[in-house]
């Protein structure tokens, strides 16, 4: 199969490899040598993160006190 990339730098997946990830929109992309290699990323996967998070007790606000701190100016 063959993608061609646009004068833009847009490239349009073959419709057969698409239809192996349904639900996917976004890929992580990563250069490797002379590749370019494609990981979908899943929706579930932040799902997975904020169960994850409730099941620690560590709520929205702790996540913003966390940015908040992080992001602070130190002098």
């Amino acid at each position: 199969m063959l993608a061609k990339m646009t004068s833009k730098n847009q490239i349009t997946l073959p419709k057969k490899v698409v239809e192996r990830f349904p639900g996917v929109d976004y890929f992580e992309v990563t250069p490797e040598d002379e590749r370019i290699i494609l990981v979908p990323l899943r929706r579930s996967q932040s799902g997975e993160v904020r169960t994850k998070l409730v099941a620690l007790g560590i709520s929205e606000a702790d996540v913003n006190d966390a940015v908040r701190w992080a992001r602070r100016k130190v002098r």
